[in-house]
């Protein structure tokens, strides 16, 4: 179980995953071999699974962002022996996804794509997603703005 130092600790790596020891010590008002001892705890228990970046998508190409809500359709997974969960994982795959979601509501899964231009986002829409298995239909939200904290 995390306590209040260990969510200070959390929380300073989570603006900054480079942060040293140093700077989380200073930020957080924790002692050097307190923040060491709980970042060493937190990666043992698998509090924290990884360390990762933040991308500027523009700068590699990558402007246009969109959510895609898909309906599933389950009889279609019944009769070719697929669970909801494997066709999670092979939407995950596809290069333009960057995160798919199992939600409740009008909608079954939410997957979130990231792609150069429309053109790209038709492709992997049309040509993609809809020939997949299990895939009914899908709408397509266009991003219009991002706020990345």
């Amino acid at each position: 179980m995390v306590d209040k130092k260990d969510m200070l600790v959390l929380q300073a790596l989570k603006r900054n995953a480079k942060a040293s020891i140093a700077k989380i010590s200073k930020e957080t008002g924790l002692p050097g071999t307190t923040v060491h001892n709980r970042v060493k705890k937190l990666l043992q228990e698998g509090v924290i699974k990884g360390y990762t970046i933040k991308i500027d998508n523009k700068k590699i190409g990558k402007v246009l962002s969109a959510y895609v809500a898909i309906t599933v359709d389950y009889m279609d997974l019944k009769e070719k022996n697929l669970t909801v969960e494997q066709l999670l994982k092979k939407i995950a795959k596809l290069p333009f996804v960057e995160e798919i979601n199992s939600v409740t509501g009008v909608t079954d899964l939410i997957a979130k794509a990231r792609v150069k231009n429309i053109d790209e986002l038709n492709q992997f829409v049309m040509r993609e997603l809809r020939n997949f298995d299990g895939v009914e239909k899908t709408q397509t939200m266009v991003i219009l703005q991002e706020v990345m904290d």
